[in-house]
């Protein structure tokens, strides 16, 4: 076993599969938590009453696609102190025009000021030299004095300050898992040692930070929060906000392939659709329905869940009920809790050697990364053993190496959408290629393949990287559309 390095950051199932509001992780929730933090900053200085103004920059990335991604929405609501997890999507137009219209803001929920949003939130296209995504927040405070912080948002909800370098290292340095895991290496050995799976070693670890019941709750949630953005996605018609007129797909597939089963709920709704053909072209669209579902919801402003980004949401949840639906109809939330802790195991390696940002790598860092996620998770449901499960997340990022993110006018829709479709397939093929295959002949680790990544991010031309200044952001026009 390779040697461990006396600090490794632990870094939880919970802090990959995040539960928030769309349509980007670190264009939308970024920033909404890192307002949120900047709130609990002028409150810990006893300020937050005194407070007469605030101002926000964003900066490279942030403000570039910032409008299509909903940042400026974002912003306002995290300093009205809403939280992404539990919010009432419902109110948020409600929220958002009371503020465009009486130019008041209800900072924290409890102190109201003056705030017109066309001159308080500035779009900067220049980078700060830390990361693309950059904000700064100010408060000027009746005494005249002003209080000023700067925040990165790195992808996945994930918000950093530039002192800190990377905010789950500092957890790092107090809090270390009983197996520590810094690569695949590390972990593919203490699953041989301890002849455990991956799901096995990883829930030893989150046991160390949370009691059991409160993982199983929280996974509970998490998988509820995936049903439901499938199941809402399935049941809404209609356009897409933002102006290029996207007709839900999600939609029109169910209904031809529901066949008019009858169900209530989104739970009946697995039974319906358990009974259903299962033909390969109708599994290819069942797939393609789910993910598509799940980002229509996220592009609308819904709640989704980060995994490990909200534009790449849609795959996890695609190839989960893949499982339930197609592959073990007698599945149940043991496979289900098995399925999320490796997929968060195996977002954190990318996380940890790479980035899943794609401000920093491209869509690579994101669809790539969830699509990995999803192989190596549904490899485990399907029998394979820990090296197989490996194998899998290595097959199906080897064959995103270099996908660019080019959202056309900055709107998490094309062809953010359909990609969560293609990720979830590439997930199921390289589950299958990976339990037909030997892993001892495999000849490229995951690790390699976590490093290749991170080295095809850093060559990538920054207009590639959620900038919508290259590829398809700039050869379809919005008129197009």
């Amino acid at each position: 076993m390779s040697e461990i390095p006396k600090k490794i950051e632990a870094i939880s199932v919970f802090d990959m599969l995040k539960i928030g509001v769309g349509p980007s992780s670190s264009h939308t929730l970024g920033p909404w938590r890192a307002a949120r933090n900047f709130l609990g900053k002028l409150r810990d200085k006893g300020v937050l009453g005194n407070v007469t103004a605030i101002e926000i920059d964003l900066y490279g990335s942030l403000s570039l696609t910032g409008k299509g991604h909903a940042t400026d929405i974002a912003v306002i609501l995290g300093l009205t102190n809403a939280d992404p997890q539990t919010c009432d999507i419902a109110e948020i137009p409600e929220t958002v025009q009371y503020v465009n219209h009486q130019h008041l803001l209800q900072l924290d929920g409890v102190h109201l000021i003056t705030f017109h949003p066309e001159k308080a939130i500035r779009f900067n296209k220049n980078f700060l030299p830390f990361h693309p995504n950059g904000i700064r927040f100010k408060a000027v405070l009746d005494s005249g004095k002003s209080i000023f912080e700067t925040y990165y948002s790195i992808g996945g909800g994930f918000f950093v300050q530039k002192e800190r370098k990377r905010a789950a290292r500092q957890r790092a340095i107090f809090e270390c898992f009983p197996r520590p895991v810094s690569n695949a290496v590390d972990l593919l050995a203490y699953c041989e040692r301890e002849n455990k799976s991956v799901s096995q070693i990883v829930l030893e670890n989150e046991e160390y930070l949370n009691d059991p019941e409160d993982i199983d709750s929280r996974l509970q949630d998490i998988w509820d929060v995936m049903l439901d953005s499938m199941y809402t996605g399935c049941h809404t018609e209609g356009i897409l906000p933002g102006g290029l007129n996207v007709r839900r797909r999600a939609y029109d597939t169910h209904q031809r392939l529901q066949k008019g089963a009858e169900y209530s709920n989104k739970e009946e709704w697995i039974e319906a659709i358990r009974g259903t053909e299962v033909k390969f072209r109708e599994i290819l669209k069942w797939v393609s329905c789910f993910a598509l579902a799940v980002n229509e919801v996220n592009a609308s402003l819904g709640r989704v869940v980060t995994a490990p980004t909200n534009g790449s949401a849609g795959v996890i949840p695609a190839v989960l009920m893949y499982y339930l639906v197609i592959e073990n109809h007698s599945a149940d939330f043991k496979d289900i809790k098995k399925f999320l802790l490796v997929a968060g195991e195996i977002g954190s390696l990318f996380k940890k050697g790479a980035t899943i940002s794609a401000a920093m790598g491209g869509c690579q860092a994101e669809i790539g990364v969830s699509s990995a996620m999803a192989a190596g998770a549904l490899t485990e449901l399907m029998g394979g053993t820990p090296a197989q499960v490996l194998m899998a997340s290595e097959i199906a990022m080897e064959h995103h190496l270099g996908m660019t993110c080019d959202p056309i006018a900055g709107l998490v829709q094309i062809p953010c959408i359909e990609r969560n479709a293609m990720g979830a397939i590439k997930a199921i093929n390289a589950c299958e290629m990976a339990l037909d295959t030997d892993a001892k002949n495999a000849k490229v680790p995951l690790d390699k393949i976590i490093q290749t990544m991170w080295q095809t991010a850093q060559d990538m031309n920054s207009k590639y990287k959620e900038t919508s200044e290259g590829g398809l952001a700039v050869n379809v026009a919005l008129s197009d559309c």
